[in-house]
């Protein structure tokens, strides 16, 4: 960082900090570095490129969309990074745009390589007769009947364009005139159907040819308009304005309300148009009037919406040597012992770091409640919940046997509303009392509370996590989860659920901070005791582990700090808005993000305390809405072993010199080069003993 950008930093207030919406594309960047190396497997790279497209879709239909509802509103204020959202929105404009092109040469790099390995995506023209006539059957017998045409003229207005599918825009003139007019159609590419068709080959080879869908689609587009000649025949692909809007306090049944958003997110305002490469002129201007999209429109060289490779390479069978190898998550070793697991908690808590071990225990958990006589009450926090989730079925079975089941589902999580409508309305046939949450607030913490009769007391049991009850995210999500019988966790546990489900007073927390009633200033005062040990020459270092950091209080809370004297390690995989390393203002803070063959998303947070350290496992980042506008959590890790080993996770993400990128005081981010031995954290993390048995530390006595 030069002198004269330093001076402008401390000269103005917005400099210290970098723009949320630009640091997350430098984000996506990171995941796009991992399909560019060519030292990561070849289908693994596929799959990262297609995470690159459907973050970018997300952003788009949230951030983007948002930052132009601003624009229309005539918002013309700058945020504390100094943008306006007009000049943000030109700046954003521009950087998907690069993010875009490099995307795509990706993209032909990762076809090159494919090829090579006997995986190739076939040219239409390119087919074999044999495989063309086995093409045309495949149109005429399961392509053609689901084909829907639509005709655009002055009978029938512009049909209704979803959001992030992919369309045909077909151009047709009249067969035997001699006039030029244009027709205009549009068709939607089904998406029920195969984006890559697997074309016939040879028995026992390992060569795999696909054509796309639409290439089909469009040699066939005759058989849709007879007496026309289509002109052109050209893909394209809207991104509608997808966040909800919804009336909670005016709302009678939160349920219905957000049914009917969803219905009105298919005619969400568009924000951003994809169009083929060379896309007739007569087609693209149809689609600019009807849409009315001033920017973000992109020609796309290449086929539109990359998303599919995930899949595709994710089904591909025969190329384990193109794959990571298999992980499979062990089972913690200290429910081996038992097959009781309430016995096991009685005497020491359990930490259990996915997907390096199994999350099939908290699902046994749970069954082994849902089935025990003892247990009298199960209370529990859903947020995103896999298709078919056993945890559903061990929940629904509880209720059944008379045991007091209680479900916090969130409704409106994020692109998951309809999935839980559907499990809310299950849970609640089954005997399940299903609360929606708060008005106003998203209860994004994770947490489950076990009430059980034993003896002439009642015990608790609490299972705490940093990620969603999902066991399919727990497979390529890094995330930690607590079972413990600690009494005071257990009393806060019951408080908040108490809280969240009916009517209660203001609570003096044994062991929680809750948002958004404590954990704000609990994580403000926690700072400043590392600023006053610090300066009273006491141990002083924080180690924060995160997805997202954009608060701008805690951010000043940090700068702060580091101007006492504390060290600051910061690992956040994605937003950043801290500026480090700037002499004067954050030369004592780092921050690195990790982005590995698992989504790092894990939340700790690590206060050395004048040389008596404290741990705490979250749900929420630090981020304004996780402090504001939603109910989260951050909980102590008592046991002593248990605390040991959260910190010998957070020494694995502080050592990693192989996937990990440090930010600079500029806003980029780069690569360490050190001369160390290489360390790769996650696959350190894979050989769970290394870290989690070998440290012999006694539990604490924290059950009485």
């Amino acid at each position: 960082m030069s002198e004269e950008e330093k001076n402008n930093i401390h000269s103005s207030p917005s400099a210290a900090y970098l723009n949320r919406d630009l640091s997350w594309i430098e984000f996506n960047r990171r995941v796009l570095e991992e399909a560019q190396d060519p030292n990561n497997p070849l289908l693994e790279r596929a799959k990262f490129l297609g995470i690159v497209s459907s973050n970018l879709d997300e952003f788009i239909s949230v951030r983007v969309a948002g930052i132009q509802d601003q624009i229309r509103a005539g918002y013309t204020k700058k945020d504390f990074t100094g943008y306006t959202p007009s000049g943000l929105h030109k700046r954003l404009y521009k950087r998907v745009g690069k993010i875009v092109t490099d995307q795509y040469r990706a993209f032909r790099d990762i076809s090159r390589s494919l090829n090579k390995k006997g995986i190739i995506l076939v040219d239409y023209e390119d087919l074999t007769q044999a495989q063309e006539t086995a093409v045309e059957q495949y149109y005429r017998d399961i392509i053609f009947p689901v084909l829907t045409p639509m005709a655009v003229d002055q009978s029938r207005p512009f049909p209704l364009v979803h959001s992030l599918f992919i369309y045909l825009a077909v151009v047709l003139t009249k067969k035997h005139k001699d006039h030029d007019e244009f027709f205009f159609a549009i068709l939607q590419i089904p998406s029920n159907l195969p984006r890559c068709i697997p074309l016939p080959h040879r028995a026992n080879s390992k060569r795999r040819q696909f054509v796309y869908i639409e290439d089909v689609i469009r040699a066939h587009i005759g058989t849709l308009f007879s007496g026309y000649h289509p002109v052109a025949v050209n893909e394209f692909r809207l991104t509608r304005n997808s966040d909800l809007s919804i009336d909670e306090e005016g709302a009678e049944d939160l349920l219905e309300e957000i049914e009917k958003e969803l219905r009105k997110r298919r005619r969400g305002v568009p924000v951003r148009l994809e169009v083929q490469k060379g896309i007739h002129p007569y087609a693209l201007e149809q689609l600019l009037a009807e849409f009315e999209v001033e920017h973000f429109v992109y020609e796309i060289d290449g086929p539109l919406d990359l998303g599919f490779l995930r899949q595709f390479a994710g089904g591909l069978k025969g190329h384990s040597d193109l794959n990571y190898p298999p992980i499979e998550p062990v089972y913690p070793a200290e429910f081996e012992e038992t097959e009781d697991f309430f016995e096991v908690l009685r005497e020491r808590d359990v930490l259990v770091y996915h997907p390096y071990e199994s999350f099939e225990s908290f699902i046994d958990f749970i069954t082994q409640a849902s089935e025990d006589e003892q247990v009298m009450a199960i209370k529990m926090t859903l947020y995103r919940v896999s298709g078919n989730s056993p945890l559903i079925t061990a929940l629904a079975r509880a209720a059944g046997s008379g045991k007091q089941v209680t479900v916090v589902v969130e409704l409106k999580a994020r692109f998951d509303e309809e999935r839980n409508i559907a499990w809310a309305r299950k849970l609640e046939q089954s005997g399940c009392h299903v609360v929606y949450g708060l008005v106003g607030l998203k209860t994004h913490a994770k947490i489950t509370l076990i009430v059980r009769q034993e003896g002439n007391e009642l015990r608790r049991y609490v299972h705490i996590g940093t990620g969603n009850y999902n066991e399919n995210t727990a497979k390529i999500y890094t995330d930690i989860s607590m079972f413990t019988a600690h009494y005071e966790i257990g009393l806060d546990a019951s408080e908040l659920f108490n809280q969240i489900t009916g009517y209660s007073a203001n609570y003096d927390w044994n062991s929680f901070f809750v948002a958004p009633v404590s954990l704000s200033n609990s994580l403000k005062k926690l700072i400043q005791r590392e600023s006053e040990h610090a300066a009273n020459g006491r141990p002083a270092r924080i180690i924060a582990k995160m997805n997202s950091l954009s608060n701008q209080q805690v951010i000043d809370d940090l700068y702060e700090a580091d101007q006492a004297g504390v060290s600051i390690d910061l690992i956040v995989r994605g937003v950043c808005c801290l500026r480090p390393g700037v002499p004067g203002l954050s030369e004592r803070i780092t921050v690195r993000s990790i982005v590995d063959r698992f989504l790092e998303h894990s939340r700790i947070y690590y206060f050395e305390n004048g040389g008596n350290p404290e741990v705490y496992l979250s749900s929420a980042d630090w981020m304004t809405r996780n402090l504001t506008r939603r109910v989260e959590l951050m909980c102590p890790v008592r046991d002593k072993t248990a605390r040991e080993q959260v910190v010998q996770i957070l020494e694995m993400s502080l050592q990693d010199n192989q996937k990990s990128s440090f930010l600079l005081p500029s806003g980029n981010y780069e690569r360490p080069n050190d001369e160390k031995a290489p360390f790769r954290s996650q696959f350190a993390a894979m050989n769970v003993e290394s870290w989690k048995y070998t440290q012999a530390l006694p539990s604490d006595p924290m059950h009485s």
